[in-house]
């Protein structure tokens, strides 16, 4: 792939020789018909006949989006779509993709392929739990051109990114936390693709992206010139601020200043047609091939972003929709969205003038093809998939501990329970760790916390405890690697920050709101092993915690004090309703929730439940007593029934979301589910 700049020799538009521009914004009035019937979306009819027009330089871009390392197809309703329409397709794995993407790219000498990000930060065990490199060699499989960067590829750093994902450096122990050996019988070598972002920088320095902005591609001409294709990348505005990627030491930049900024870059470097690809997104209705009543930041910016700019492919909201939009000038161009989990490959057809190199847009094409299972695997990209899948499996049964009891969710009077208690302990070992060599996205220093907080029944959200640790007395208490993993987390690092003794005092009294029909409600909070305190089951909520009666290392709690507390980055973003801790100083990030825990497992080596003996209910037998009633949310579920993945639910069902363009919470709003 070249990425250089080239001398450029001007010379007429020929850009719409064949078909007169009041012709081609009168066609205009054809288009809505045409996307709304679930065919591909055709910038006027004139293109419907491309094929056969021979005068161009074909490119076909082929695109995937959200992929989140679902190597196999993902579970439940996520593997059925509908389009074309109202066809319904069952859809998903890398092994099918392959095979679909070998018939696209047959006899087309002039093919890129791409993802507008969130590629891996695996949800499934089998990527996951292999620091993601299983879709890093099923995507070089694939052939995978470049990348843009999504939010979720940030969900351990930056350094990750570049030296792990894309070099092949460890991070930190070869072949137990990362650089394990692939499919082939190689060690882990990195991408052989790169990523990019034009609008992700350091916290305090707008000058330099920490990704490259943009790539160039070049094709040929029959006669052997060359033509330049520009791709800017987007990452998704204030995904610094987002759960999961959750980063102090970045910041996102305006998305249509800075696609306007580099397409006026490229334009200036002679490069005259310009791909967009960027990690965020819109809905446009149910149909994959087609897309009605549109809306999000996408679409805000499909309107408005520079007409130099010849086709927009999206991500990040988890919808498929293929449409024609106006640009700013009137003129259409393709607006894309190809879905999460490999159920649709993208396809756009553009037509390049080989005098000027401009696409010729009245004649771009653009397809969403469903990823059905009814084709034969690619046999390379299977062996891939069911290599990982045993891995998987032999990992998942891996012991890497054991307890001596069993830690289970079910709470005493106080709200406590022995697996509230482990979490808690877990947090304030994960917000005292060392600096982490891969993390180098923070901008204050590493203070060790003091204390822990972690929502073991949030007011809203998801809890980042996902099971009961019950002991195995079969084989004498072992821990795997697979029952520690699923038992906490859902993606989100740790985090340290000074928060004052007001602030703890607010977040404990938060336990308690009254339901619109006078109800009281307690959402507990677990605490750390040196933290004690008493509540007043007669108090109203919001008076119930005297700041005498809590206690960190035996020490009153003084509310002028500053304090270092842990948490998951998810309770900072008060994503769960504890919005007393929203606001808080110096934070810094720590290791993602499973990867943590399971490093604490091992090194704890024996977990022992302690005694239920941290929170006191004072007042319980006096007449009017009420601790409160605790709400059990069961998880998330698809309308078929099937459970939402815990990343995807913990935003869907989070509160107040911040950083989030659009994005959907306790509220309701229509929004990205990730």
């Amino acid at each position: 792939m070249t990425r250089h700049s080239y001398s450029t020799t001007h010379r007429p538009d020929r850009s719409s020789s064949h078909l007169g521009r009041r012709a081609f914004l009168t066609a205009l009035g054809s288009v809505a018909a045409t996307f709304a019937t679930g065919v591909p979306a055709h910038a006027t009819d004139h293109a419907r006949g491309a094929a056969s027009t021979v005068e161009y330089v074909d490119v076909q871009l082929l695109n995937i989006t959200d992929l989140h390392g679902y190597l196999q197809a993902a579970p439940g309703a996520n593997a059925t779509i509908s389009g074309n329409g109202s066809q319904t397709y069952t859809v998903g794995g890398v092994a099918h993709m392959a095979a679909h993407l070998a018939r696209l790219r047959a006899d087309r000498a002039n093919s890129f392929f791409f993802t507008p990000g969130d590629a891996f930060s695996g949800w499934e065990f089998d990527a996951a739990a292999f620091a993601d490199e299983p879709t890093i060699e099923a995507l070089n499989r694939m052939g995978l051109d470049f990348a843009t960067a999504g939010n979720h590829e940030f969900d351990k750093s930056p350094a990750f990114l570049r030296r792990h994902m894309e070099q092949g450096v460890a991070f930190p122990v070869e072949g137990r936390d990362a650089t394990f050996t692939d499919s082939s019988g190689a060690r882990f070598h990195g991408a052989g693709f790169r990523f990019h972002s034009a609008n992700v920088v350091r916290t305090g320095d707008e000058t330099a992206t920490v990704l490259p902005a943009y790539n160039i591609e070049t094709v040929r001409t029959a006669a052997g010139q060359e033509l330049r294709i520009g791709f800017i990348h987007l990452t998704a505005l204030g995904s610094e601020l987002f759960p999961c990627s959750y980063q102090p030491g970045l910041a996102t930049l305006a998305e249509i200043a800075t696609a306007d900024r580099y397409a006026a870059e490229l334009k200036a470097r002679g490069v005259n047609a310009i791909v967009l690809s960027m990690h965020d997104g819109a809905v446009a209705g149910a149909d994959f091939n087609s897309g009605t009543d549109p809306s999000g930041p996408a679409l805000d910016l499909a309107l408005r972003v520079s007409p130099d700019i010849d086709a927009i492919v999206t991500g990040h909201w988890h919808t498929r929709f293929n449409m024609m939009l106006p640009d700013p000038n009137g003129v259409p161009r393709p607006f894309v969205e190809a879905g999460c989990y490999g159920q649709l490959i993208n396809e756009i057809n553009l037509r390049l003038d080989p005098a000027t190199g401009k696409v010729v847009r009245e004649l771009t094409v653009s397809t969403n093809h469903p990823n059905t299972r009814d084709v034969t695997p690619d046999p390379a990209l299977k062996e891939v998939v069911d290599y990982w899948a045993g891995q998987a499996a032999a990992r998942d049964g891996s012991k890497i501990g054991t307890q001596t009891g069993s830690f289970v969710r079910t709470r005493n009077a106080a709200g406590e329970s022995t697996m509230g208690d482990l979490a808690a302990d877990w947090a304030l070992w994960a917000g005292s760790r060392p600096t982490d060599p891969e993390n180098d996205a923070n901008v204050h220093p590493n203070v060790p916390a003091q204390l822990a907080l972690v929502a073991a029944a949030p007011r809203v959200g998801v809890s980042v405890i996902a099971g009961d640790l019950v002991r195995d007395a079969a084989s004498g208490g072992a821990v795997t690697l697979g029952r520690a993993w699923r038992a906490v987390g859902f993606g989100d690092p740790i985090v340290s920050a000074t928060v004052t003794g007001q602030q703890i005092h607010d977040a404990l009294e938060q336990q308690w709101t009254t339901a619109a029909g006078g109800e009281l409600l307690f959402a507990p909070l677990a605490v750390s092993r040196n933290v004690r305190y008493t509540f007043d089951a007669l108090g109203r909520a919001g008076d119930r915690v005297a700041p005498a009666d809590v206690f960190i290392d035996g020490v009153p709690l003084d509310l002028g004090a500053s304090y270092r507390l842990a948490a998951p980055s998810y309770t900072f973003l008060a994503n769960d309703g504890y919005r007393a801790l929203s606001e808080v100083r110096a934070p810094y990030r720590h290791q993602r929730d499973f990867e943590s825990f399971v490093a604490y497992v091992r090194e704890t080596r024996t977990l022992a439940p302690a005694p239920l003996d941290r929170v006191t209910a004072a007042n319980t037998t006096r007449r009017g007593a009420d601790p409160g009633l605790t709400l059990d949310r069961g998880p998330l579920l698809h309308s078929d029934g099937s459970p939402v993945p815990r990343p995807e639910a913990a935003i869907l069902s989070a509160d107040r979301p911040r950083g989030a363009s659009g994005a959907s919470g306790a509220s309701g709003r229509p929004g990205p589910p990730c």
